[in-house]
């Protein structure tokens, strides 16, 4: 072996080294992060409580000893927060999730999970239930399902428009079926009751886990967990599918197939997101950005980290929103204040490359 042989292989090590080191401080940081998110959410409210308190309650719940703890304290901690907490946890971590999926899927860091309609048609199917005054759960399921039939019917539009580059046509076809949706949701706002039906719909449309139940998070849970497992067992081929349709195609993926497997994924766990807590903007293009500065582009790491980072941020971001005024503001507008001022960083940022 000669000598620029081994210095080579030296130097792959090291890399390689770096690279695992990076990774493991990559997913303590996300870990701590996300502690720190969940003992924010749980102590911090109207009624706070210490930790000693809730440390307590979780023991007891674990060990099914008394807690000694007074009842409204573990009433607040298990009935009132720990829906709400679990359901900030999840949909932040969906939302993440299917960012990091769309942006590697397109090839583009200003990718967010609504970028093909998903969130247009699931706002449209709740504005629906909300004017014909349905139930809480008949409501979730129109937004469910409007999501869906809007990512289809983007994809219907993209495969009979056959040309050379499928995924311009695809973000293309998701620009034009978002905006005809949009039109939809503010003609029944115009429609609606302007003392009832209008400002529970411009509520929803904002974003809120207000009315989070234990029952909500049976279904959040199972659809969230299938759409993140489907895209945790495909994470070596999004690596491939983030290269160029030719380079893709070149190492044996099947372009077409994989894209729609991912987008299914992908808006599966956006939709059911939306479906449970609204409009919620920036958490997926946000995050998965520091998840990427933190692990690298590699889907193996970067699909977890985002999920964990998500979580806490959303966390975070509905203890502010429930605490900070007098009444609850909609996380729509708080995940603005931050991801305006990150999405025109990463806009100068980029400048050089788009010229």
């Amino acid at each position: 072996m000669s000598i620029s042989t081994t210095r080579r292989s030296r130097a792959c090590l090291r890399a390689a080294a770096d690279m695992r080191q990076s990774a493991a401080t990559g997913y303590v940081t996300a870990l701590i992060l996300l502690a720190c998110g969940f003992a924010v959410a749980f102590l911090v409210g109207r009624y706070p409580v210490s930790l000693a308190d809730f440390l307590s309650v979780l023991w007891s719940k674990l060990s099914g000893s008394p807690s000694g703890v007074q009842g409204a304290a573990e009433i607040v901690i298990w009935q009132v927060r720990g829906p709400r907490v679990l359901a900030a946890f999840l949909v932040g971590a969906a939302l993440s999730v299917a960012g990091a999926a769309f942006q590697g899927l397109f090839r583009n860091p200003l990718v967010s999970p609504d970028i093909l309609g998903a969130s247009s048609g699931a706002a449209l199917g709740a504005v629906l239930g909300i004017y014909f005054s349905l139930g809480v759960v008949a409501i979730q399921a129109f937004a469910f399902a409007g999501g869906l039939v809007a990512v289809t019917a983007v994809y219907l539009i993209g495969s009979a428009l056959r040309m050379r580059d499928p995924i311009l046509v695809l973000v293309l076809a998701g620009v034009v079926i978002g905006a005809l949706l949009g039109s939809g949701v503010g003609l029944i706002k115009y429609l609606a009751d302007p003392y009832n039906q209008l400002p529970a719909i411009t509520f929803w449309l904002l974003g809120s886990l207000a009315a989070t139940s234990a029952s909500d998070l049976i279904s959040l849970v199972s659809l969230i967990a299938a759409g993140t497992f489907i895209l945790l067992l495909l994470r070596h081929r999004m690596n491939v599918m983030s290269l160029p349709e030719e380079e893709a195609r070149a190492l044996g993926v099947s372009t077409g197939p994989m894209r729609i497997v991912i987008v299914a994924a992908a808006t599966l766990v956006t939709s059911a997101s939306v479906a449970a807590a609204g409009i919620i903007g920036w958490v997926g293009l946000v995050v998965p950005h520091i998840a990427r500065a933190l692990v690298g582009p590699d889907f193996a790491r970067l699909l977890p980290v985002a999920a964990l980072l998500g979580g806490s941020f959303l966390l975070v971001i509905d203890t502010i929103a429930r605490t900070v005024a007098p009444i609850e503001i909609p996380l729509g507008i708080l995940t603005a204040f931050v991801g305006t001022p990150f999405f025109i960083w990463l806009l100068a940022s980029m400048q050089k490359n788009w010229s």
